[in-house]
Parts: structure tokens; C-alpha cells; sequence
């Protein structure tokens, strides 16, 4: 049998690590790694392979609003019934689920997105971990008057632009509960929720109060994590995933950095946007479902999920109540599980509660935090671009 995943070398690794250790465990069925490439391709390749049912009997493929679109009470086989469902953290089957069916269990850890720092500088500067926007600046601009970069920015990379906006949905939910079904519903949006619309603000700050490094419409992200793991910077806004490119090119600072939520207006709703992990699934057309199955409970199981973290550190808490992280992952990672303990300190990335994410963001970004165009600007034509989107998915009230 195969097991499909995408091109990432982390997830390769991991894989092939999950891979190796479900088939020295039983004598049963025997599996290998098929890989495909990331992105649209990636997106398109699976739908493709779906529709002439050519896929493997088992694949990771996104949860959220890209599982939506891969027609899963059409595609997929119903997993309901298995005994790992109960055990899910509650975060996560609504981003597996369809017409009430479970189709998918999480491949390996969480991602989040928040704000990695500089420790020793903080510990040099006095700095506590901020709660509030406010007073991230507040350490921004202290770091700053040190001789460092406030804030690191990598546009260069366009993608990364997007976190000051996509980290702040905790925050925004925090205010606003409904915030999800309401801008599904095309009631509100970013350009009038006061709440939601604060992000936009965020990026404009950053640089025009001169916060950011001087070469950030060019630096990538490599060299983002090179100023932060070095102190050459001491805040970058990314997903907590950063950590592998940080262990691999600067190993001797991994204990350097930490990384915190991004703090919203009140202290006592400060908590992470979280990004769910891939979904496993079986094809509903599956010749060898038994086999999918079985691989897919071990990948659940502590000794699988050991087994993944062997190929490729985790980035987060498990998806699983009973697994807890690996003792031996970096402070950064282990002091997420924080946030996942406290009730109501972890809310899922937007995209993971509604089907709507315009693809025009990273670079409608780029034009506000160089000053081609102000907020107000940005995020109505975010409005805009999620507009078409969702007339596009079909959906009511647009």
C-alpha cells in the first residue's frame, strides 16, 4: 500500500519515520511513501487523482476549508466509527467533518501563528512577555532603541506578510464569537469589524513608526530567522513551525528563542491562533481500506506520533487528548502547551471555521506595509477579494 504526502521535506521525513514504524509493528500490511508537490499543484493533483480515482489508499491532505473542496462525503471514506475519534482534542473534528461524518484523524502535531523573540534580549532589556498590543510595541520600540529590529518582516517571501492579520483571529473571536459564521455569511468583514480591522492597522504601524528592518521588502525568510536567532531582531510575526528552519541553520541558538501569542487589546483574552494539522484520509473508492485504517489508528497512537517526531520535530501540541509533546522538543514548542491547557486560550485559524480566504492577501499586504495604500483601503479590498471567492464556492448572501 501507499501513504501520499506532499513534498515538504519535514513531512517526508516524518513519513517516512510513521511509515517504517507501522510496518515493524505488524505483519499485516506493508506500506511506502509517495509524494506529490505543495500548493495550488498539490491542491489540484489531489482533486485530480480524487475524481479518477487514482488515489492511494491512504493520504494527508489539508483539514478546514480545502478539505471542504475535495467534496468529502463524495470522495472519502466515513471514519466515524473508529476508536480514535474520542479521543480528538475538541478543536479538531469540526475541520475533518462533513454532514456530520468524520473523515479524517490529525497527521501529527498543531502549527500556530504568534510572535517568536529574541530571549536573551529580553532578558537584557528587562522585557516581559506582552499581553496586549500595546505593550508589544512598547518592547518593539525598546528593542529598537537598543540598535535592533523592533520587528522583523520578510517580504521577500510574500506569504509571510500575512501574520500580523491571520495570527490576530483569536483575538477577533475572542470580541466576537460569531465572527466566523457572520463573515461566512457575508453580515460582516475586515474593513467594518472594529476588531477585525485593528490588524490592518498592526502592519501600517509596524512600519511607518520605522519598527521594521530596513531591508524587509526584500529580506526572505531565512534571513528573518537568521536576525532573530542571532539578536539582530527581536520579534517576527510567523507560524510556530519555524522552529525546523531555525534547528537546522542555527542550532546553537534554538534555546534563544521563544515564541509567544499575538496579544490582542485585553490581557484577560490573550490566548493563540491555532492551524489545525492535515487531515488522514481513505479514498470512499479504497481497495485496501482495512490496511488504510490500520495505519491510520497507528498514526494516532503515542508510538506513532513518537515515531513522526523522530523524522521531524513537532510543531505543536498533538490533536490527540492522550499524547502528550516529546520531552526533549525545544522551550519554544513545549511552552505552547500552555496555551492549550488554559480553557479558552486557543481559538482555530479562520480558515479552519469558514470556507472564505481570498487569495490576494499576502500581497495586498505588501502594498499596505510599504505605504502604496492604507488600511482602510487594505482591508476593503480584502472584503473585495473574499467576495469573489465566495461567489465563486457558491455560497448564500453573496
Amino acid at each position: 500500500m501507499t501513504f501520499l504526502v506532499d513534498n515538504n521535506p519535514n513531512n517526508i521525513a516524518a513519513a517516512e519515520s510513521l511509515v517504517a514504524a507501522f510496518n515493524d509493528s505488524q505483519t499485516d500490511y506493508e506500506f511506502t511513501v509517495e509524494t506529490r508537490p505543495g500548493g495550488t499543484e498539490g491542491d489540484n493533483l489531489v482533486k485530480t487523482r480524487l475524481s479518477t480515482q487514482d488515489m492511494p489508499d491512504a493520504f494527508s491532505y489539508n483539514s478546514g476549508s480545502l478539505f471542504q473542496a475535495i467534496r468529502p462525503t463524495q470522495n472519502l471514506l466515513d471514519l466515524s466509527d473508529q476508536s480514535w475519534v474520542g479521543r480528538l482534542a475538541e478543536s479538531y473534528p469540526a475541520a475533518v467533518t462533513a454532514e456530520d461524518k468524520v473523515y479524517g484523524a490529525p497527521h501529527g502535531g498543531s502549527n500556530s501563528g504568534g510572535i517568536w523573540y529574541h530571549k536573551p534580549t529580553y532578558e537584557e532589556l528587562g522585557l516581559e512577555v506582552p499581553l496586549t498590543w500595546d505593550d508589544f510595541i512598547a518592547n518593539a520600540e525598546a528593542a529598537k532603541s537598543a540598535g535592533k529590529h523592533g520587528v522583523i518582516q520578510s517580504y521577500g517571501e510574500t506569504y509571510t506578510s500575512q501574520f500580523l492579520v491571520l495570527a490576530d483571529y483569536h483575538n477577533v473571536a475572542a470580541v466576537n464569537p460569531d465572527f466566523a459564521d457572520q463573515y461566512t455569511a457575508n453580515e460582516v468583514g475586515f474593513a467594518d469589524d472594529p476588531t477585525a480591522f485593528k490588524a490592518f492597522e498592526h502592519v501600517e504601524q509596524v512600519t511607518q513608526e520605522g519598527l521594521v528592518n530596513e531591508d524587509y521588502v526584500s529580506a526572505t525568510l531565512e534571513q528573518a530567522l537568521a536576525y532573530l536567532a542571532t539578536g539582530e531582531g527581536v520579534h517576527y510575526p510567523f507560524f510556530a513551525s519555524g522552529i525546523s528552519e531555525i534547528e537546522a541553520n542555527h542550532p546553537d541558538h534554538i534555546e534563544d528563542v521563544g515564541f509567544f501569542a499575538l496579544p490582542g487589546d485585553d490581557a484577560e483574552k490573550n490566548g493563540l491562533t491555532v492551524w489545525l494539522p492535515n487531515g488522514l484520509y481513505v479514498p470512499a473508492f479504497a481497495e485496501n481500506p482495512d490496511a488504510a485504517k490500520a495505519f491510520i489508528e497507528f498514526a494516532t497512537t503515542a508510538e506513532g506520533l513518537a515515531a513522526m517526531a523522530e523524522g521531524a520535530q513537532p510543531t505543536g501540541p498533538y490533536m490527540v487528548d492522550d499524547v502528550p509533546l516529546p520531552d526533549d522538543v525545544p522551550s519554544a514548542i513545549a511552552d505552547l502547551q500552555t496555551y492549550f491547557d488554559t480553557e479558552g486560550a486557543t481559538t482555530p485559524a479562520l480558515e479552519f471555521v469558514s470556507p472564505i480566504k481570498g487569495p490576494n492577501l499576502e500581497n495586498i499586504l505588501i502594498e499596505l506595509g510599504t505605504g502604496s495604500i492604507d488600511a482602510k483601503t487594505a482591508a476593503q479590498r480584502y472584503d473585495d477579494d473574499v467576495e469573489k471567492q465566495a461567489q465563486q464556492l457558491g455560497l448564500e448572501g453573496w
